[in-house]
């Protein structure tokens, strides 16, 4: 029997989390009346965690345990545990016990409303002001704006998906947290949902200012893969069209002050950076070709399509 739902737990030196965790998983469904499977990843902890993930789902029904070599990061952690579930809905959440599982039962019911993803909203944040929830709100705000589906809270791992959606997406770096984008990308509908959010009560927070940095990168490749990644001629040509077009006033300019100016050539430095632009223009435009070329390659070999069908009638 296919359950509802899946909850997919990535876990990293979270011990003395992990048995109330399970606890409150199990009275959070028993009182929804849910099926249930749980889908815990351990990401190669260090604390013991591991001794104790395989006694809670040795006591847990329908609980499963996936056991890295070593420490691959929270998205490659939710990539293998999603693999893995079998449930029409999965719900992904994090084991430091700062999510509410009763907040599950929430998220499902907005998701039969005909959402394909629910994005759970931390609007009552229990965390450090400058340390984690003024980064986060202006995070929040650059990755709305750049990818187009504007969430208040990405970074909230508390979400529920239809299971097909989800699957479709290959994840990698640390894409999880762009999640809803590339499923918005896809066309999938989604929403933000207000959840319980508890202040940690044991172990250490994972997350710190040294992930802004990957964060950004990561941004920049989720948002070439959502808008130029079937047409990037698009983008390189923008580019070398831009460059292009500067190279020529720039040029234009030079030639204004030498005819009518009286100045040469030799002594004006703007004709440089114009030779400059022009050729960088000429290489964006090559890469053009290129990519358009290896992105023909990628979905012939993989025959992978271009699109997203939504449904057949």
């Amino acid at each position: 029997m296919i359950p509802k739902i899946s909850v997919v737990i990535p876990v990293y030196n979270e011990k003395d989390n992990l048995k109330n965790l399970a606890g409150e998983l199990s009275a959070a469904f028993k009182a929804s009346g849910l099926s249930w499977e749980s889908v815990w990843v351990d990401d190669g902890s260090t604390d013991g965690s591991g001794p104790e993930l395989r006694s809670v789902v040795k006591d847990l029904p329908g609980a499963r345990l996936i056991s890295f070599a070593r420490n691959f990061g929270q998205t490659a952690a939710l990539s293998a545990g999603i693999q893995a579930s079998s449930g029409e809905y999965i719900v992904t959440m994090d084991a430091d016990l700062q999510n509410d599982p009763a907040d599950i039962a929430g998220l499902l019911k907005s998701a039969s409303e005909g959402f394909d993803v629910v994005s759970g909203w931390r609007r009552d944040r229990k965390d450090a002001f400058f340390s984690r929830v003024l980064p986060s709100k202006i995070a929040n705000f650059i990755i709305s704006k750049v990818t187009g589906v504007d969430l208040h809270d990405y970074g909230c791992t508390l979400k529920i998906y239809k299971a097909p959606h989800l699957r479709a997406v290959e994840l990698y770096g640390e894409m999880h947290r762009f999640l809803p984008a590339l499923l918005g990308y896809m066309g999938a509908r989604i929403t933000e949902l207000p959840v319980n959010h508890r202040a940690r009560a044991q172990g250490a927070s994972k997350y710190g200012l040294g992930r802004i940095f990957k964060v950004s990168l990561d941004l920049l490749t989720v948002k070439f893969m959502g808008d130029f990644l079937s047409k990037p001629l698009y983008l390189f040509g923008g580019l070398s069209l831009g460059l292009l077009s500067a190279s020529a006033l720039m040029a234009g300019f030079t030639l204004y002050k030498k005819f009518f100016g009286h100045v040469f050539v030799k002594d004006q430095p703007l004709f440089l950076v114009a030779i400059f632009f022009a050729l960088v223009a000429v290489q964006f435009a090559f890469m053009g070709l290129m990519a358009e070329i290896l992105v023909r390659t990628y979905y012939r070999s993989n025959r992978k399509p271009s699109y997203v069908i939504k449904e057949i009638d």
